[in-house]
């Protein structure tokens, strides 16, 4: 196991952060990458804790440069001579729905984590090919469920798992085992970074400002009982380790439960009665 190599993207905080010393522990080499690798501290600090600091290596790569992946995932080949996975993690949130909004956001959150899952994703897998080798997404139950005034942020998870969905079988194929990870309600700088001015939100929502109101409040208590990332990190591990990854894999009892209604409402009024409540 020493002498495997997994690439994980977006390890400065959270579950990436969690993951990138979870798989230097289980005695992988670990490139962690960040777009700024001046935010590399918490996760230098981190391995060093825990006695892992020789199996992490910090390099930057940005998800929605061609270029910076190309070149990372060269370099890497190069350093280590093989990669045998790849943890698809960087990822934004946006909130807000679309006439407020408009169409920047969206696109943006296409490219981050839609677009730039896609541009890693093929670059890795001639390697991953190589090596028998692994791709895991960390994508959300938001990709199951569309969430109120998560248009944006849904709709590029969605794609993600349709994509991942699609090509499994046919990597699979080849020798490469393609699965995605659905958490839910993770405690990380994920939803700090959001940067969320809640009252300018309400003051700009104009006749969505009592729904979106009744959403923050309901979000900020679902947040209060979050998962730790360590917790939703350690299904990443495992999937890394099994002999076969199952192609989806929920991080709790709450995610299992919440994908479940989708994957059975057939015709869509239980997921509309129940997210439908959130806003009311």
């Amino acid at each position: 196991m020493s002498t495997k190599t997994v690439l994980i993207t977006g390890t400065s905080s959270g579950i990436g952060l969690a993951a990138a010393v979870a798989t230097a522990q289980a005695g992988w080499h670990t490139v962690a990458t960040m777009r700024d690798t001046g935010r590399a501290d918490a996760l230098r600090k981190a391995a060093d804790e825990a006695g892992v600091a020789d199996l992490v290596q910090v390099k930057r790569l940005d998800v929605t440069d061609a270029a910076s992946v190309a070149a990372c995932v060269a370099e890497v080949v190069a350093e280590h001579g093989r990669l045998d996975a790849v943890v698809n993690n960087a990822g934004a949130g946006f909130v807000g729905t679309i006439e407020q909004m408009g169409m920047e956001p969206v696109r943006a959150a296409m490219e981050v984590n839609y677009f730039g899952v896609v541009e890693l994703t093929l670059a890795a897998l001639p390697h991953l090919r190589a090596s028998g080798g692994r791709v895991l997404t960390v994508t959300s139950v938001g990709g199951v469920i569309g969430q109120p005034f998560n248009e944006a942020y849904c709709a590029a998870k969605f794609a993600v798992e349709g994509f991942m969905e699609s090509l499994a079988p046919v990597a699979a194929s080849t020798g490469v085992q393609v699965a995605v990870v659905e958490p839910g309600a993770v405690a990380s700088e994920f939803v700090a970074s959001l940067q969320l001015d809640v009252p300018a939100l309400l003051a700009e929502a104009g006749p969505y400002a009592p729904a979106l109101k009744t959403y923050v409040e309901r979000t900020t208590q679902s947040f209060a009982n979050a998962q730790t990332p360590a917790e939703a990190a350690a299904p990443v591990v495992e999937a890394l380790t099994a002999d076969r990854m199952p192609f989806r894999v929920q991080t709790s009892d709450w995610a299992r439960d919440f994908v479940a209604t989708k994957l059975t409402d057939l015709d869509g009024s239980a997921v509309q009665s129940m997210t439908a409540g959130w806003v009311r």
